[in-house]
């Protein structure tokens, strides 16, 4: 699975120099006055060393965190450009249907395994010309309820088998390149556990292949628990935006795109010629995404296509498959970028591999803006109106506006009628964003330091309604010490809310106060809802992992 793995929210957040510009004592009128139209203390200030030495590190981070801003205007404006290029409809059918192995990867998924097997059991699609591998590397009571239930569809007709493995060697991608080895089909369907394929989605994807240079259908996830919370409002959002934009603008614009690791269709032949599936990162649909389109397969992006799945209902099981999604897209552009620069891609395919592989670094960045915070907003504040006005002030608008253009837009297009109730979730959004900095700069560090670690599931508990409840604590993820120290950041900003109050200056308040509410939200609802433990980002809590690459 893959979403939002592009563009991570701390690209976006509302940057501290934008706080600079307003942090005079008594309001913004005061300080116009005495910096932009009052002279008496024009010219006193003057730079030194020690200022130098905290500005330019403070100005390189926001120009490249502004950078992956503007970024995402691009893709806004690529995804209106190529609106003509949208992929609808095959270019012609198969006479003869060909033969489908669909792949559904399953590890400890007891409570919606059964919900999945019944969808695919209900596919419209010839059984002679489908079998169905049910990839099981579970080590709780789900191999016994997964083997009941392929028995009991086997039985009534269906093409399905079970495979346990007892070494969960390669993760997910060692499942499925195992499946592959005695898989019959022609063309491969993978779909998580999570996952509710429509009756009609083999017949809407198939015949895209009749074209030979087809490798990859990719289809749009929907969200059957969207209204189930605010976390799981606030993520629908957030998928919204990377499969509405980030994929379309990608697909219209002939660039690479990355299949998300389900609700996709592979040929079979494009899997093995660009090296089969691969475990050593964390995204390993990216990795094998990458690596196809480099051998010359095109992939597709089918938008109205859609396949309903659960989004996380708790704040730990989100963070940590975020985390692993950041940890992943780093480990692939560590492998894959060397050679796409190298390849003879034309230079807009690799200049936007680049900033979909790297987007993630703007997590650190965010930490070293914080670390810079106070110092350069003093200096700042003395150097003058005119330097924020014209350098802090562009920066702040290509940075954090683009967060309203990106997901709204995206809101617009799915909901025309609907839309502007996105505008309430924007400051949750953000503050989420801003939430998710300390976990996804860990994983983001180990990456960079070649650190392994497991493939973490994300646990899903069929939980589609407001009456359903979570029914088994064993699943739930441990962030260790991290929501300890995101409550103490948020109490340092919490201080800032209070001197900002002290010193009358106001409207600074609800900028403040979304970096208190993103800290202390992901925080308490992580201590609330997991189990503090000391391990690792990345581990499972109830089996020993292996590292990958075993």
């Amino acid at each position: 699975m893959a979403w939002l793995r592009s563009f991570p929210l701390s690209s976006t957040f509302i940057t501290p120099h934008f706080l600079a510009l307003l942090a005079a004592p008594r309001g913004l009128g005061p300080y116009i006055q005495q910096h932009f139209l009052d002279k008496t203390f024009q010219g006193l200030y003057r730079a030194n060393a020690f200022d130098m030495a905290l500005l330019i590190p403070y100005f390189i981070v926001l120009i490249l965190l502004a950078s992956y801003g503007m970024h995402r205007y691009v893709l806004v404006y690529l995804y209106y450009k190529n609106k003509k290029n949208r992929t609808t409809q095959p270019a012609s059918h198969f006479g003869e249907l060909p033969r489908v192995t669909i792949q559904l990867p399953i590890f400890n998924e007891q409570f919606v395994v059964e919900r999945l097997l019944d969808a695919i059991c209900k596919v419209d699609y010839p059984l002679d010309k489908l079998d169905v591998q049910v990839l099981d590397d579970s080590t709780d009571e789900t191999v016994a309820v997964a083997r009941g239930l392929v028995e009991h569809y086997a039985a009534r007709g269906f093409p399905l088998s079970y495979h346990h493995r007892l070494n969960r060697e390669g993760f997910k991608a060692g499942a499925l390149a195992a499946g592959l080895q005695a898989a019959r089909g022609e063309f491969v369907a993978i779909f998580d556990a999570d996952f509710v394929p429509p009756a009609d989605f083999l017949m809407r994807t198939i015949h895209h292949f009749t074209d030979p240079k087809i490798g990859m259908v990719q289809t749009r996830w929907t969200h059957i628990n969207r209204h189930y919370s605010f976390l799981t409002e606030v993520e629908a959002i957030l998928l919204d935006g990377h499969f509405v934009l980030e994929h379309s603008g990608r697909a219209r614009s002939n660039v690479f795109f990355n299949f998300n690791g389900t609700a996709g269709v592979w040929r079979r032949q494009a899997i093995e010629e660009a090296g089969g599936w691969q475990h050593d990162t964390l995204t390993e649909d990216t990795d094998l995404s990458y690596r196809a389109q480099l051998k010359g397969w095109k992939f597709i992006y089918l938008q109205d296509v859609e396949c309903p799945a659960e989004l996380p209902v708790e704040m730990t099981a989100f963070k940590t498959q975020q985390a692993r999604w950041a940890k992943g897209l780093i480990q692939t552009g560590k492998k894959i970028l060397p050679r796409v620069m190298k390849s003879d891609q034309p230079r807009h395919v690799k200049i936007e591999a680049w900033y979909h592989l790297t987007a993630n670094l703007s997590y650190p960045l965010m930490i070293l803006l914080s670390v810079l915070l106070l110092p350069a907003m003093i200096i700042r504040f003395y150097q003058g109106w005119f330097q924020m006005l014209y350098i802090d002030l562009p920066l702040f608008m290509a940075s954090t506006f683009s967060i309203s253009s990106f997901y709204l837009v995206s809101q617009r297009e799915l909901f025309p009628k609907s839309w502007p109730k996105a505008l309430l979730y924007l400051p949750c959004l953000m503050a989420l964003g801003i939430g998710l900095t300390i976990t996804n700069t860990h994983a983001v560090l180990e990456a960079l330091a070649g650190k392994q670690s497991a493939f973490a599931r994300t646990p899903k508990y069929r939980v589609e309604s407001k009456k359903d409840k979570v029914r088994a604590s064993k699943y739930r993820k441990r962030l260790g010490w991290v929501p300890w120290l995101e409550l103490v950041i948020g109490a340092y900003f919490a201080l800032a809310v209070y001197y900002a109050v002290t010193n009358e200056n106001y409207i600074t308040v609800p900028f403040l106060i979304l970096f208190v509410f993103g800290y202390w939200y992901t925080g308490l609802m992580s201590l609330l809802q997991g189990r503090f433990s000391g391990l690792s980002i990345g581990a499972e809590n109830h089996t020993k992992p292996f590292p990958v690459g075993v």
